[in-house]
C-alpha cells in the first residue's frame, strides 16, 4: 500500500465514516463495483479522498466536463499536497475537427488551439504515473481517448546519473529523437541549449525549472535544477529520469515499421479506389498519404498523426487502443477508478465513440483518411467498463445502471457534516402570491 497522507483540519463525520468504512470493506472483499449515493453538500469529495488514502492505490478520477474536473483537482491538490495529484484533460482552448460534408463537397479542415499549459499538465500525469505509485489523476473524459504505447513511451525515456558516461553526439541525437528542439536564445517547454560542457534541458513537463547537466569529458559531473527566470541552481540531483515531448514518440525501428505499414495501406487503398473507378478519391488520398509519410521520415511527425496511431503503436485493426488506464495498468496493480457525477459521466462515456466513427468512416470513405484513422478513437464503453480498475460511482441520482452493476453494494451519505437539513418545502396557492410573499419576507427583516 502507498502512504497517501491527508493534510485537513476536518476529519470524517459519522455519515462519511459509515460510507467511507463500508466502501473500503467491499473493495478489499473483491467487489468491482460500488456506488456512493450521497446528497448535494454532504462532503461525497472528502469522502472519495479518504477512500482512496485507506485502500492506499493509485486513482483516477473522471468527470463529464472541464470545470468540475477543475474543481476537483483543486480540491485534491489541497487534500494530498505530498502526493502527486495531477490533471488530464483535453489540451485544446479550441478544437474544430476534420470532417467532410457530401452532400455540399465541403471538406472542414482540423483547426485547433492548443493550450500549452494543459498540455504540460497532461505529460506531467504520464510522467508521474510511470515514475511514482503514489498518483491521484483528475481527468475529463480525454481519458478515454487514445494514447501512445506506455512501453514505448518508457523506452525512450533518458536516466542521467552522477558518474555516468554519456557521448555528447549521442545524447544531442538522443534529445532529438525524444522530441526536444536546441534553442540557444528562447528556451521554453521542450528545448535544451548547449554551453561548452554544460547542457540545459526544459522538460516538456515542468512548470518554471530545467534541468542542467554538468560534463567533465564524457562524464557526468553535477545535475541540478534550474529556475529559468533567474538561471540559478534550486536543488542539486543524483539520479534524473527525462521522458519524451509526447506520448506517441517512438522509437526509431517502430517509425521506420509505421512508415512501411502507411505506405503498404496506401497501395492497397488507391487500387481499391481505381478498380472502382473513384479516380478524384484515389488522388485525393495519395497527395495526402504521401506528404504525411515525407514529413514522418524527416522529421518524425506530422500534423493529423494520430490517425496513424495503429502504425505507432504496434496494433492490430480494431484492437482497444491505448489510452490513459493503460499507464495505470502498465504497473500490473490495482487501481482505483472514481466516476464522479455518474448519472451524467456514464452516459456522456456511451455516446462517444458512435459520433467520432460516423465522422471518421465518411473521411475514409471519400479519401481523405486511410481505413485505419478509424482506430484512432475513443474507448468503447464496454471496454471502459470492463478494465481491470476498481469502479466507485459517486452521484446524488445514480441510473439504474451503476445501481444494478454494484449489486446491493450501494452506501448512502445523506447527512452534511455542516449540520444543515435541506429547506421545508412549504406550498401556497398561486392566488395572491406577491402579497403572501411580501408577508413572509417581513417577518424575517
Amino acid at each position: 500500500m502507498q502512504n497517501f497522507k491527508i493534510e485537513s483540519k476536518f476529519s470524517p463525520s459519522e455519515d462519511q465514516e459509515k460510507a467511507i468504512e463500508g466502501i473500503v470493506a467491499g473493495f478489499q472483499s473483491g467487489n468491482k463495483y460500488q456506488t456512493l449515493l450521497g446528497v448535494t453538500g454532504s462532503g461525497k469529495t472528502f469522502t472519495m479522498a479518504n477512500i482512496i488514502k485507506r485502500l492506499g492505490i493509485p486513482a483516477l478520477v473522471m468527470t463529464h466536463n472541464k470545470s468540475l474536473a477543475a474543481q476537483l483537482y483543486s480540491e485534491f491538490k489541497g487534500f494530498f499536497p505530498q502526493n502527486h495529484v495531477e490533471y488530464f484533460i483535453s489540451y485544446y482552448d479550441y478544437y474544430q475537427p476534420e470532417a467532410y460534408i457530401p452532400r455540399q463537397d465541403l471538406f472542414i479542415e482540423k483547426d485547433s488551439d492548443v493550450n500549452q499549459e494543459l498540455e504540460r499538465l497532461r505529460l506531467s500525469a504520464t510522467a508521474s504515473l510511470l515514475s511514482f505509485d503514489d498518483v491521484i489523476t483528475v481527468a475529463s473524459v480525454s481519458a478515454n481517448y487514445g494514447l501512445g504505447d506506455p512501453a514505448e513511451y518508457k523506452g525512450m525515456v533518458l536516466f542521467f546519473e552522477i558518474g555516468s558516461k554519456f557521448s555528447t553526439k549521442f545524447l544531442l541525437r538522443k534529445l532529438v529523437d525524444m522530441g526536444y528542439k536546441r534553442n540557444d536564445d528562447f528556451f521554453d517547454r521542450g528545448n535544451f541549449r548547449v554551453n561548452g560542457d554544460v547542457i540545459d534541458i526544459y522538460p516538456a513537463y515542468f512548470n518554471d525549472e530545467a534541468f542542467r547537466v554538468e560534463f567533465f569529458g564524457d562524464e557526468i559531473e553535477a545535475m541540478y535544477h534550474l529556475d529559468v527566470l533567474e538561471n540559478k541552481k534550486t536543488q542539486s540531483v543524483k539520479k534524473f529520469i527525462l521522458y519524451p515531448t509526447s506520448q506517441f514518440i517512438v522509437g526509431e525501428q517502430r517509425l521506420k515499421s509505421t512508415i512501411k505499414g502507411i505506405e503498404e495501406e496506401l497501395e492497397q487503398r488507391l487500387k481499391f479506389f481505381e478498380d472502382a473507378g473513384k479516380l478524384v478519391e484515389a488522388q485525393r488520398l495519395k497527395g495526402r498519404v504521401e506528404f504525411d509519410l515525407e514529413m514522418l521520415g524527416a522529421t518524425g511527425m506530422c500534423k493529423g498523426i494520430e490517425n496513424y496511431a495503429r502504425y505507432l503503436t504496434g496494433q492490430k485493426p480494431g484492437e482497444t487502443p491505448y489510452s490513459l488506464f493503460d499507464y495505470y495498468e502498465s504497473k500490473g496493480k490495482d487501481y482505483l477508478v472514481i466516476v464522479d457525477e455518474s448519472h451524467v459521466s456514464l452516459p456522456q462515456f456511451r455516446g462517444m465513440f458512435a459520433g467520432d466513427r460516423s465522422r471518421k468512416e465518411t473521411l475514409v470513405e471519400y479519401g481523405f483518411r486511410l481505413p485505419s484513422a478509424l482506430d484512432n478513437r475513443p474507448l468503447m464503453f464496454d471496454e471502459f467498463i470492463n478494465k481491470k480498475a476498481k469502479f466507485l460511482f459517486v452521484s446524488a441520482t445514480p441510473n439504474d445502471y451503476e445501481l444494478d452493476l454494484s449489486r446491493g453494494a450501494v452506501y448512502e451519505q445523506i447527512l452534511r457534516p455542516t449540520g444543515l437539513l435541506d429547506p421545508q418545502i412549504i406550498l401556497k396557492d398561486s392566488d395572491n402570491q406577491v402579497e403572501i410573499l411580501h408577508d413572509m419576507a417581513k417577518e424575517v427583516i
